[in-house]
């Protein structure tokens, strides 16, 4: 891939922001990310808006009502290595301790693509998106949630109904979003000597730009399209949020939140 400079953060003023607990939100510049990062901003939280887009990334960040200095763009793209590194750091040095990770930032790759068909490259970057970015997150937060004073904080995986069952044509996706689950449960174990909770939010069909097909109709089991309920993102945000404000001696290990008449419990 071709090299692409330093992430740096994008924000004023730059006076550093100590009294709101802080949170990371990943592929904050629309969707679930976007939706939760509001919701921690009208909550009273300082939160750091990490994505690829800078541009969306301050779409968000003008939605908000919020003090000034509450939110933090860094353009990110949590593959990388060197731009979490940055992405943590600006995080430090504006806000100086960090109280939430939600690992949100995903892509579902090509969608109706068999499994025989599906380029090396396409597989690479999903997983190399979901779930490496993911742990690349997860350390950095690990690692400065251990040396902060006082120590800990929590982690919020964004999983998927699909760490479940899998919907046709999405090996790519499903496969991460299980391993996704391993790595919820291995954080959650190594993080409780650190004062560190980690939970997943599995969540099915929340209205965003991702799930518009699943109205107009979508894949089943069954070979056959049909159309899919969908659920008001904002009921995840404030999911999220509730799992975020728990005391550390409270956990939420798995929630599910899901369109209550999707096909996925039982037979549809």
């Amino acid at each position: 891939m071709n090299a692409e400079p330093t992430p740096r953060p994008n924000s004023s003023p730059a006076t550093p922001r100590t009294a709101a607990k802080t949170a990371v939100v990943t592929g904050a510049g629309s969707g679930i990310g976007r939706s939760v990062a509001l919701e921690l901003l009208a909550a009273g939280w300082s939160v750091a808006l990490a994505g690829r887009r800078v541009e969306t990334l301050a779409e968000t960040a003008a939605l908000a009502s919020a003090p000034d200095g509450a939110a933090l763009t860094v353009r990110t793209d949590v593959s990388r290595p060197d731009d979490v590194a940055a992405l943590f750091a600006a995080v430090r040095e504006r806000f100086g301790r960090l109280d939430l990770l939600f690992n949100n930032a995903g892509t579902f790759g090509p969608g109706g693509v068999p499994v025989e068909d599906l380029s090396y490259e396409a597989w690479r970057h999903v997983v190399d998106t979901n779930l490496n970015g993911a742990f690349l997150c997860a350390q950095a937060a690990f690692r400065q949630m251990k040396e902060q004073e006082p120590h800990g904080g929590r982690i919020i995986n964004n999983g998927s109904i699909s760490a479940h069952a899998p919907r046709p044509d999405s090996v790519a996706y499903t496969a991460t979003k299980h391993a996704l689950t391993g790595l919820t449960k291995s954080l959650s174990l190594d993080g409780r000597r650190h004062r560190i909770a980690v939970g997943q939010i599995d969540i099915g069909n929340a209205a965003t730009d991702m799930t518009e097909r699943m109205q107009s109709g979508v894949l089943q089991a069954n070979g056959e399209l049909a159309s899919e309920p969908v659920m008001d993102v904002a009921d995840v945000a404030r999911t999220v949020r509730h799992m975020a404000e728990l005391p550390l001696e409270a956990n939420v290990q798995f929630a599910t939140v899901l369109a209550t008449d999707m096909p996925y419990i039982g037979r549809g």
